[in-house]
């Protein structure tokens, strides 16, 4: 159907501890890296052909794709030596692209969770003749994004910067991150240096005079750039309610990963999952988390809407809620870390440490 350029530069400081040693697509969500999803849901929709446009541990993202044969697609890779932006990602690859001028490009983010249907975003931008076709999505508080008006047949009318007062709340569709370029637009982008494609490319495009179509599909939407909002992507994940090809079992409860042991007691819920080579102990309650590779939960622990990073451990029965533990962390008996928390990698916190309540 098309080829695809994925943009998976970011460092992920939002996310930070998880991306100190991970580069945010590969950070695992329902038991695989996040990349996975995106690649596999292109794969179902007829893409073939990605160009992953990187920069940030770059190194990572090819030992473990390779050339995208076990997945039925076509991999490379380009690194930015300085980071480029969107725009100037999206340039920086374009001498991989087998595309003719006038075919359809897809270009999506490294950190949308979606549901969007692929295909309808294409075949909208090939009837409708656009230059640039963007993928939009409905917003109950718009204030956080930039808007993007259109008229009655869905052609963008402007991109306004985030609302500061209600009556520059003009609608409630958002950029919701995936694109479909015609070839030759690509090649219109400055080359060399950062470009924003939402703050210069398109608008710049709109005032030039070029078709620019929106598309609107309400289906799932999630933007992972936080620590909640990926434990809680994970978790939808598992449950269902967000679609991916690429899961590694049956949705459900609960996703357990080979070689990961729960203990028969241990009860886990709304969509938690507990990663290869892990362990769960007798009486832990760990809903709608995410237990990376190896890590180590003790007896009696309750852990809820929280991500422990690999080879990290969870003392006997200390409580976490909407915490993030680092990659290879300590946290002692008899601590109570709360909303927001994170810890960093390789950190210690010593039994009985942290509280929020009395320790009676």
């Amino acid at each position: 159907m098309t080829e695809a350029i994925l943009l998976v530069g970011g460092k992920g400081t939002r996310l930070r501890p998880l991306t100190v040693h991970t580069p945010k697509p590969m950070v695992r969500a329902a038991g695989v890296p996040f990349l996975t999803h995106q690649l596999a849901r292109a794969r179902a929709a007829g893409v073939d052909h990605i160009v992953l446009a990187t920069s940030y541990l770059a190194e990572v993202f090819e030992p473990h794709f390779g050339d995208g044969s076990s997945l039925g697609l076509h991999l490379e890779y380009v690194t930015e030596e300085e980071p480029l932006g969107t725009g100037g990602a999206i340039r920086n690859v374009a001498a991989r692209l087998h595309s003719a001028p006038d075919d359809p490009v897809l270009i999506f983010n490294g950190d949308i969770l979606t549901g969007l249907d692929i295909g309808e975003l294409v075949r909208t931008h090939r009837r409708t003749g656009a230059d640039v076709s963007l993928h939009l999505t409905k917003v109950a508080d718009p204030r956080a994004y930039g808007l993007v008006p259109t008229d009655e047949n869905g052609r963008v009318l402007a991109f306004l910067e985030k609302p500061q007062t209600p009556e520059e709340i003009v609608t409630d569709q958002i950029n919701a991150g995936a694109y479909v370029f015609r070839r030759s637009v690509i090649d219109t982008i400055p080359q060399g240096r950062p470009v924003s494609v939402e703050r210069e490319t398109f608008p710049e495009l709109l005032s030039a005079g070029a078709h620019l179509q929106g598309m609107v599909d309400s289906t799932y939407w999630l933007d992972l750039g936080t620590p909640a909002a990926f434990v809680r992507g994970s978790a939808d994940l598992v449950l269902g309610r967000a679609p991916s090809p690429a899961i590694p079992g049956r949705c459900g409860d609960r996703l357990i990963l080979p070689t990961a042991r729960v203990a028969h007691d241990a009860k886990l819920t709304n969509g938690t999952v507990v990663g290869e080579g892990a362990y769960v102990a007798e009486g832990a309650r760990v809903s709608g988390s995410t237990i990376l590779p190896g890590a180590v939960i003790e007896p009696g622990a309750v852990i809820t809407d929280s991500l422990i990073g690999t080879r990290a451990r969870v003392g006997e029965r200390s409580v976490l809620t909407g915490t993030v533990i680092g990659d290879g962390a300590v946290i002692g008996a008899d601590n109570e870390l709360l909303a927001g928390m994170r810890i960093w990698c390789d950190a210690r916190i010593p039994a009985g440490s942290v509280r929020f309540s009395s320790d009676q």
